[in-house]
This record gives structure tokens, C-alpha cells and sequence, in this order.
């Protein structure tokens, strides 16, 4: 009898143990659970946050960059010194109209220059012209007169290169770059050159008073240096059309 009480007490402590410890399976199972749950939100964003390991950052510094070209724009030219840093690579990219390609061939034998010297000036007064909304030609004229195509040409008043500008008064235009040699490369001085001219024109509301004022010639009443700009224009407009 005492036997059997033994066993019974027995088996209901083992009854009670195995209770327990189901409970405490089942309590150890639902908090792995969450704690797998919680690791599947928090980890990645762990990760995210981790910075790249050295072999990482060399990967990503090696990867292709998309770089995007703007050609194609729309300038302003209510306000020419916006224009100060119009892109010179530009030209590169530009051919010659065939009239100014013949106006090339004639200012290389009447001033007797090369026309491969010729040429990025001559480009740069196209672009030029497009942008501001000025016949290529004026400018092209303007250098006739100015320098007789030397971009070297540098004046007794401090008038540089081939359309003969004179820096201290247009510095803005030139660009942050500039230099005191910047007005003796050619593009550069026919960029800023036609500038010159368009502001001009703005400033006082003609072709002629644009031009005396380029010409520092504002009070001359007969506006001789304009009449000489506009007569080598009109020559080489005939040259420009001769086909």
C-alpha cells in the first residue's frame, strides 16, 4: 500500500513536471519567434546603415558615372552678360557655314592670314552670332577693322587681340578664370568681343550707336567708325553670297 501511494505521488510529480515544462517550451518558442521577427525588421536596416568596407568603397569609386551633355540651349540676350560663360568646347563640335567658309578663303588671302588660324575665330563669331542674335558677319568685321585678324594686337590704351577689348572694362565677361592673357585666345576674345557689341546695341537701341559705343566713339556726330564696321560688312556679305 505504502508502495503504491509512493508511485501515485510519483507519477503526479512527473505529471506536474511535464506540465511545466511544456509550458516553458512553448513560452521559449513563441519569444524566438518574435525575436526572429523583430531581427527580420531591425537587420537590414542595420545593414543599411553599416559603412562600406574599404574593398567596397574601391568598388563604388570604380563604378561608371551617367554624365548627361546640354548642347542645345536658349540664351537670354535681354542680358548678354549672362552669355559671359558661354561654352567654348562648343565650337568644337560646330562646322563652318559654307558662306563663312568663303569669307574664311578671303580674309586668308587679303590680310594674308592662314585660314587653319582662321578657323576657331571664325566658328566662335557663328556661335556667337546664333546666341546673341547678331549677324556673324558684323563681328567678323569688327576684327577686320580692330586688328586685321592678329590676335596678338594689343593697343596703346590696353585694347587686346583681335577684336581689340580691353579687359579692365570686361572682366565680367571674360569669366572667373580669367587672366591677363585670356583676351589673346582667339575664342575667347570673339566671345566676349560680340558681347561687347550686343550690349551695346541693347544699351543704346541701334545697330550704329551700338557700334560707336564698342568703338568708344559715342560723341562723334557723323559716327564714322560705325560707317567703316558696316561697310566691311556689307563687303563681305557680298563675298559671304558670291556661291
Amino acid at each position: 500500500m505504502n508502495i503504491a501511494n509512493k508511485l501515485i505521488h510519483a507519477g503526479e510529480r512527473l505529471g506536474s513536471f511535464l506540465v511545466h515544462f511544456a509550458h516553458g517550451a512553448m513560452l521559449t518558442l513563441g519569444l524566438l519567434s518574435i525575436a526572429a521577427l523583430m531581427a527580420s525588421v531591425i537587420e537590414p536596416q542595420a545593414l543599411r546603415a553599416l559603412p562600406l568596407s574599404p574593398i567596397a568603397e574601391a568598388r563604388a569609386s570604380l563604378a561608371p558615372t551617367l554624365v548627361v551633355e546640354a548642347i542645345d540651349f536658349e540664351p537670354d540676350t535681354n542680358a548678354p552678360e549672362a552669355l559671359a560663360e558661354a561654352p567654348v568646347a562648343a565650337t568644337s563640335r560646330v562646322k563652318l557655314s559654307e558662306s563663312l567658309t568663303r569669307v574664311r578663303a578671303y580674309v586668308a588671302r587679303r590680310y594674308r592670314v592662314s585660314e587653319t588660324a582662321l578657323h576657331k575665330s571664325l566658328v566662335r563669331a557663328q556661335v556667337s552670332g546664333a546666341q546673341l542674335g547678331l549677324d556673324p558677319l558684323l563681328i567678323v568685321a569688327v576684327m577686320a577693322i580692330e586688328s586685321s585678324f592678329n590676335p596678338m594686337a594689343e593697343s596703346t590704351v590696353g585694347a587686346q587681340g583681335l577684336m581689340q577689348v580691353i579687359p579692365r572694362f570686361h572682366m565680367e565677361k571674360i569669366g572667373p578664370d580669367a587672366t591677363p592673357e585670356s583676351l589673346f585666345d582667339p575664342e575667347t576674345n570673339v566671345r566676349v568681343g560680340a558681347l561687347v557689341i550686343k550690349e551695346g546695341i541693347r544699351r543704346y537701341g541701334s545697330i550704329q550707336r551700338g557700334l560707336q559705343y564698342y568703338g568708344g566713339a559715342l560723341k562723334d556726330p557723323e559716327a564714322r567708325y560705325a560707317k567703316k564696321v558696316l561697310a566691311m560688312q556689307a563687303r563681305l556679305s557680298k563675298i559671304a553670297d558670291d556661291a
